[in-house]
Parts: C-alpha cells; sequence; structure tokens
C-alpha cells in the first residue's frame, strides 16, 4: 500500500516555519506553540519506526517523541531556519535515540538489538526486507564518510520515513535528484548489509 505524504508537509509547514523564528525570537509561549504544532509530526515519525517492529509500540514511541523533544530543546542553540531544517536536525535526533536504545538492549541481552526495522521505500511493490538498526547505522556511517549527500538521503528516508518530495524540501534538492541518489545509496546500503551478512 502506498503510504500518503504526511499532511504537515503541505499543511502547516509555514506554520511551524513562522513559529520556529518566534522561539529563536525569544516569543513567550512560542516553544508551547511549536511542541502542539511539531508533535504530531515527530510522533508519526516514531510510530514509523516501531510499526515493523515487534514490540508493544504506543509507550515506546511516547518515550522516543519525548525524549527526541528533550534533546531539541537541549540544542535551541542551533537556528533552525524553517521546518524542512527543523525536522532533518530531528530525524539526525532519532537515529540517536533508536540507535543508543538498541545498543542498551543488545548490552542487557546478547542479541536483543532491534530487529524487524525495514529500509522504507514507499515506491517498492514488495515489503524491504527487515534489519538489525545496529547494522544499518553502522553501514550508514561508512556511506556517509563516502557521499555525505547519500548519507543524509537514507538518514531522511530511513529514520524520518519521508518520502521523495518530502526528502527534497528537507535537503534542498530536486526530487530526481533526490530519487537517482536514493536509488544509488540504497543499493550501496544493501549491498554493505549483505556483506555483513543481514540480508539474504
Amino acid at each position: 500500500m502506498e503510504r500518503q505524504p504526511l499532511k504537515s508537509c503541505v499543511e502547516g509547514s509555514s506554520d511551524i516555519t513562522a513559529l520556529l523564528h518566534d522561539v529563536e525570537a525569544g516569543e513567550p509561549a512560542a516553544l508551547d506553540r511549536l511542541v502542539e504544532a511539531a508533535y504530531p509530526q515527530l510522533r508519526r515519525i516514531a510510530h514509523r519506526q516501531w510499526a515493523n517492529n515487534g514490540h508493544s509500540s504506543t509507550l515506546q514511541c511516547t518515550a522516543v517523541v519525548h525524549e527526541t523533544w528533550l534533546r531539541l530543546v537541549q540544542a535551541r542553540h542551533n537556528t533552525w531556519k524553517d521546518r524542512s531544517h527543523f525536522f532533518a536536525f530531528a530525524s539526525r535526533m532519532m537515529r540517536s535515540i533508536l540507535v543508543d536504545y538498541a545498543r542498551s538492549r543488545r548490552s542487557m541481552k546478547r542479541g536483543g538489538g532491534i530487529h524487524g526495522l525495514s529500509l522504507i521505500d514507499t515506491d517498492a511493490s514488495v515489503s524491504p526486507p527487515a534489519v538489525d538498526i545496529l547494522d544499518l547505522n553502522e553501514a550508514l556511517r561508512e556511506l556517509e564518510a563516502l557521499d555525505p549527500l547519500q548519507g543524509r538521503i537514507v538518514e531522511l528516508r530511513y529514520f524520518s520515513g519521508l518520502n521523495i518530495p518530502e526528502t527534497a524540501e528537507a535537503t534542498g534538492l530536486s526530487e530526481s535528484t533526490v530519487k537517482r541518489e536514493w536509488v544509488v545509496a540504497k543499493t550501496w546500503i544493501r549491498r554493505r548489509l549483505i556483506e555483513g551478512k543481514n540480508i539474504p
């Protein structure tokens, strides 16, 4: 089933950008309004990560969103130009949280990393194979060293679950460029994971 684009990609985009400017300007209550506007999208991002996971998702999604929000608030010295920049930054926070969680589970229980997550591809006709998040993170770090742009696209597509238009908006690239780089990057990542015995 083809996933519908996130509503906030079109609706509310300018509102969130305006709120970010208000927060930057120190306007009272702007942060509270930003939380109200951005929380649903952050929750959709987190839910998407746990939807293919065998764990109970409600509490974990809430915990991931709250931890992401805390880190975003602590990083308020960053100037977020607009909605796209804000959610791109949030995706990096969420990646860090999910990787930390997987490492913690693996250390508590051998082989207990997060399994069942998949490389998101809204254009695929079949479900993509599941991967271990720690293996994916390691492969992504290697890709980022080789090609930072492709690494960023994979991060946005995987950890935020953004579709092609949303990724284009977040990176400032054309949709055709994102599609081309995504195909190359996805192929590289999957080949790297195969070499690491993760994908059949």
